[in-house]
């Protein structure tokens, strides 16, 4: 996710105004602030997606919990989907 660093200066973690965020290469519309959650992880959370291919997912090795995920236009890599790790039992987080 370019628009993230682990180590501060997160601008968009405790970002809640309306609207879209979009792959930081191409563009492309991935989440809208209405699924997007506060969490504990120093990274933006969402419950979902915009549309049914704003993501690719891949299994991500040595992690069963988790999948790589990339941007479904560019393949520009965004992170992870954590299941099982959303706001409500069994919904995951992106």
């Amino acid at each position: 996710m370019s628009f993230c660093s682990f180590f501060g200066g997160e601008v968009f973690q405790n970002h809640f105004e309306p609207g879209v965020y979009v792959c930081a290469k191409c563009g492309y519309e991935l989440f809208s602030s209405r699924s997007k959650y506060a969490h504990s992880s120093p990274w933006p959370a969402f419950t979902e997606t915009i549309h049914a291919d704003s993501v690719a997912k891949r299994p991500e090795h040595n992690r069963a919990e988790a999948l790589k995920v990339s941007c479904g236009k560019c393949g520009n890599g965004l992170g992870h989907e954590f299941l099982n790790d959303g706001p409500k039992p069994g919904q995951s987080r992106f």
